[in-house]
């Protein structure tokens, strides 16, 4: 076991690297701070929501980003409950950014809410028939869950980095420790044997009702016909894992080569991308007999969305972005094993379902909204205003700054260079 001090100097090996990506970041931020502050001077006016679209951006990567992190918690539990051989090179990455993601995830709700300073209300007045207030609860007990893992996962090597690292680093790592500093072989083992419980625990609350529950939100909407689908849970769920698992193969890359400063281990990225290829098609399966269902059904308010969605004013989002960049283009790339062994190819097929991924999004939120519900009531239009785009990319930013000051900061590839 190796104790050279750069074992424990992880973070950016490129120092112009670091500076040019904290301009980036703070130059998104500016504009995200910009445009909450619109956001919080006009209210919902600085939006293009209206009565008849009252969902629109902010929902729709709200659901993206709880997506994002049921999908990455999912695949660290491949690791820490189900024991796949290699994955636990990535499963800190996973959980990292499965908590990163619901920070995100509840920020767009925030921004959201027409009284922002309410958010506290459902814990206050608990609603039990409430499927939102229900869904609140659980992605407190959720986060929970994920820093317990978390913590099991590096607890280990974060006494290490206290005990033999120095600065700032090592004073951090000392206090996350929790006092429990001990580097025997019985405490290790017990990080592993909690680390597994955590991760039994977390499978079903992050299934039924954390993303799952995210669908039921949807699913249980009546008045809109095209939600009110009991396949509208399922979907959700595989799509949140195969975005998530596009999300971990997308890190593990960009961290083994511009932090860790390591060879990417080809076999890992091999069933990172086998995986991915699977969830795309049972994702692709689900999609189409769901709006099979619909059409054949006849209902004319399912109809007229789906032909929305197909060939309609939503149209580009579905054919290029979703089926194109999120099905179609990483399908492509995963096809062959020499193409799944390569990093950057890899790279560009995780970040391809992504960004996808997004559309599905888009696609699941506006389409529905856009037909009056009733006849006579006015057809419904929406695209994000400038204010709604903006607020949005600053919050992503808030996100991809927690997750590279953790990545700096905090031991998230193992120090032994391989598993647990």
């Amino acid at each position: 076991m190796a104790t050279d001090s750069k074992q424990f100097d992880f973070g950016f090996r490129n120092g112009r690297l670091r500076v040019a990506w904290y301009a980036l970041l703070a130059v998104l931020l500016l504009v995200g701070g910009y445009a909450m502050w619109l956001r919080l001077q006009g209210g919902m006016r600085s939006t293009n929501l209206t009565s008849i679209t009252p969902w629109g951006a902010w929902v729709a990567f709200y659901i993206y980003f709880v997506g994002l992190s049921a999908g990455a918690f999912l695949v660290s539990t491949l690791a820490n409950v189900f024991g796949i051989e290699r994955l636990h090179r990535v499963d800190r990455d996973a959980l990292f950014a499965a908590i990163v993601s619901m920070v995100v995830a509840l920020l767009f709700v925030w921004t959201d809410l027409g009284r922002m300073d309410r958010m506290w209300h459902p814990f206050a007045w608990r609603q039990v028939t409430s499927a939102l207030s229900w869904e609140v609860h659980a992605y407190v007990a959720y986060i929970f869950v994920l820093m317990t893992e978390l913590y099991f996962s590096m607890r280990y090597d974060l006494a290490r980095v206290a005990e033999r690292g120095t600065g700032l680093r090592a004073r951090l790592a000392g206090l996350l420790t929790l006092g429990r500093r001990q580097l025997t072989d019985e405490s290790r083992e017990a990080d592993r044997t909690w680390l597994k419980r955590a991760g039994i625990v977390g499978i079903p609350l992050a299934i039924f009702m954390v993303h799952g529950g995210t669908g039921v939100l949807f699913a249980v909407s009546k008045a809109r016909p095209y939600w009110n689908s009991g396949l509208f849970p399922v979907i959700f769920i595989i799509s949140a894992v195969l975005s998530g698992t596009a999300l971990v193969m997308l890190l593990y890359v960009l961290r083994t080569r511009l932090f860790d400063g390591e060879r990417v281990d080809r076999d890992i990225l091999d069933r990172l991308a086998t995986l991915l290829a699977a969830f795309v098609v049972v994702d692709v399966a689900l999609t189409a007999i769901e709006a099979l269902i619909a059409i054949v059904s006849l209902h004319p308010h399912e109809v007229e969305t789906w032909r929305l969605i197909l060939f309609g004013e939503m149209s580009w989002s579905f054919w290029w972005f979703m089926v194109g960049m999120g099905w179609v283009f990483p399908l492509v790339l995963v096809s062959k094993r020499e193409w799944r062994r390569t990093p950057w190819l890899m790279a560009v097929a995780g970040l391809s379902v992504v960004i996808g991924i997004i559309a599905v999004r888009f696609n699941i939120v506006v389409p529905p909204q856009i037909r009056p519900v009733m006849e006579g009531l006015p057809h419904g239009s929406y695209f994000p205003s400038a204010v709604e785009w903006a607020t949005s990319v600053g919050m992503m930013a808030v996100g991809l700054l927690l997750y590279t000051i953790g990545a700096e900061l905090l031991p998230l590839t193992p120090l032994d260079g391989g598993d647990h």
